[in-house]
């Protein structure tokens, strides 16, 4: 058994994956050949992976956010995941570390990737957050976060910032770190459900 894409993950990716996710070799094994079951090319597409949200929430829409969560994981933004890309995509919306996880959200929010976000950018982000929560659960949400453009209000507030500023990656991660509520604003809270389905789909 070569270490070929078609039969065996490289020893290098099996190494890089072990060292910087919670997962060991035996499930990292396992998982490749699911994936590459699914995706004998060895890589995810956007579509493919907007239909993999979209089975996950079948009462909302959930396209603009998996859009999102697809373009922060394209580290080589060549329109597709390729295994290490989505697992480190599970690894980091599933049970990353503290740090890790809010560089994801940082570059989930620059939606232009330019280092820094705007305003309109945690306006899009959240919008397509709301997306994804069934409408009696938003009748639940507190007055002052009931709709996205009051959400993304109280996240621009928190942080300070004039209409027209920026926040850079560190203010971001420091900002967020420092206040726990502002985590709870700035993510989707399921990450639990998605994991458990993409085990699932692992079965």
């Amino acid at each position: 058994m070569g270490n070929t894409k078609s039969s065996a993950l490289s020893k290098e990716i099996l190494e890089e994956l072990k060292s910087n996710t919670k997962y060991g070799e035996a499930e990292l094994c396992t998982w490749y050949q699911s994936f590459l079951k699914e995706c004998p090319s060895g890589k995810i597409t956007k579509e493919q992976f907007e239909g993999i949200y979209a089975s996950f929430f079948p009462g909302a829409d959930p396209t603009a956010y998996a859009r999102h969560v697809f373009r922060s994981f394209d580290t080589n933004a060549d329109g597709t995941l390729d295994f290490k890309e989505y697992i480190v995509a599970l690894h980091l919306t599933s049970g990353g570390k503290t740090l890790q996880k809010l560089e994801w959200a940082f570059a989930l929010y620059d939606v232009d990737g330019n280092g820094t976000i705007s305003k309109n950018e945690i306006q899009e982000i959240v919008k397509s957050i709301f997306n994804m929560i069934p409408a009696e659960d938003q009748t639940k949400l507190p007055e002052d976060e009931n709709t996205p453009e009051k959400r993304a209000e109280k996240i621009w507030a928190f942080f300070g910032k004039k209409e027209n500023d920026k926040i850079t990656e560190g203010e971001f991660i420091q900002g967020v770190m420092d206040n726990k509520d502002i985590l709870r604003l700035i993510q989707y809270d399921e990450p639990q459900r998605i994991k458990d389905k993409l085990k699932e789909k692992k079965q």
